[in-house]
């Protein structure tokens, strides 16, 4: 039996600011097990925000200048948190780093955050930097997730996560593992909670005041991308330029009516994907829900209503951390130089081992 103490780092595309979370991994009788033993959320502030948001319309200099600041950012929040929690055993830090550039259908993906500047800063040896090699081998490079979600959530025929974007992962009619995003979820939620002073839709309150507006739903639902076949992933270029459009086309709307239009959108395409999988309306399915959506009430009694899918929300830990908990399986998998990315998930020629390593890595290479 062998346990890995590992701090998992994860920025998500929704913007709300850094999870960190501390887990234990133990591998006993062929399976993994974990616990999440610590966890929170630090919020970005407006500097940060606002840098990271812009970062990818600056020049190369200011480029490089944030991936080595925000990786010390990274590190003091690792050296912080583990003060806080007086953790005096970590193994490693693997971090998800923040993405800036995803553009697979040109082999490139970029995510700041330094990882030599967060051993430097933290003490720490580090993983980062997990979607790079998938990309190279001409896969999405996202969801990375399908490799966490089979061997931690096993017993889930399905797993969601309604993030920034929302994605899926779990085995086809043919019993093949597959993963993909879905559709946008918390980033257009959430720009539409700011028009009315909000930073997120607590609860769907905004959403519950609002009525579905049928011409703008059919228009969402008519995206070219939900036509494409899997896998395939999604950037926030692709939301101003082909998603937003559509929401501007009816800026009459109350902000309540888009809401809940936006919220009924989200729930169709993630109940369509549950029901492509499963091929019989997600009747006797399974399903994790995970991520900042799964809050959002009237987003889930919507999916409910799409699907014949088990819904499944777990205990806030897993909600709020599970992205964070995965990157730092991945990890885990990586400096055991086991396979951390499967080609079935991202479409790759291969499979890939992904993950840069900074730090002394010998004694739990060697372990």
């Amino acid at each position: 039996m062998k346990t890995y103490k590992v701090i998992g780092l994860m920025s998500g595309s929704s913007m709300d600011g850094v999870d960190i979370a501390y887990c234990n991994f133990t591998f006993d009788n062929g399976k993994w097990s974990f616990e999440i033993k610590n966890a929170e959320t630090i919020p970005y502030d407006e500097k940060w925000r606002i840098r990271l948001s812009q970062l990818r319309r600056q020049n190369a200099l200011t480029y490089v200048k944030t991936d080595v600041f925000y990786g010390h950012y990274l590190g003091t929040l690792v050296k912080k948190f583990a003060e806080k929690y007086q953790l005096t055993e970590i193994d490693f830090v693997a971090s998800h780093g923040h993405t800036v550039f995803h553009l697979p259908e040109i082999k490139i993906t970029a995510q700041v955050g330094d990882g030599a500047s967060i051993s430097a800063v933290s003490g720490q040896t580090v993983v980062n930097d997990f979607r790079r090699a998938d990309l190279a081998k001409g896969g999405e490079g996202a969801p990375l997730v399908t490799i966490g979600d089979q061997m931690l959530f096993g017993e889930y025929d399905y797993c969601i996560n309604l993030g920034g974007f929302a994605n899926i992962s779990g085995n086809d009619t043919n019993g093949k593992r597959v993963s993909f995003d879905i559709c946008p979820c918390n980033i257009p939620l959430n720009r539409i909670a700011r028009d009315k002073g909000k930073s997120y839709d607590e609860d769907g309150m905004i959403a519950e005041k609002g009525n579905i507006d049928y011409e703008l739903l059919g228009s969402l639902n008519a995206i070219e991308f939900y036509k494409k076949s899997f896998p395939k992933s999604l950037n926030r270029d692709w939301i101003n330029q082909e998603f937003w459009g559509v929401v501007r086309d009816f800026g009459d709307l109350s902000s309540e009516t888009k809401m809940k239009t936006l919220v009924d959108h989200i729930a169709v395409q993630v109940a369509n994907s549950i029901n492509l999988l499963a091929s019989n309306n997600g009747n006797g399915k399974k399903v994790l829900v995970t991520g900042g959506g799964a809050h959002n009430k009237v987003l889930i009694e919507h999916l409910r209503t799409h699907t014949e899918a088990e819904i499944v929300i777990p205990e806030a830990k897993i909600v709020d951390y599970k992205e964070a908990l995965v990157f730092a399986f991945l990890g885990v998998l990586r400096i055991q130089n086991q396979v951390n990315i499967l080609k079935e998930g991202t479409g790759a020629s291969d499979d890939s081992i992904g993950g840069g390593l900074h730090g002394d890595f010998s004694a739990l290479i060697h372990s």
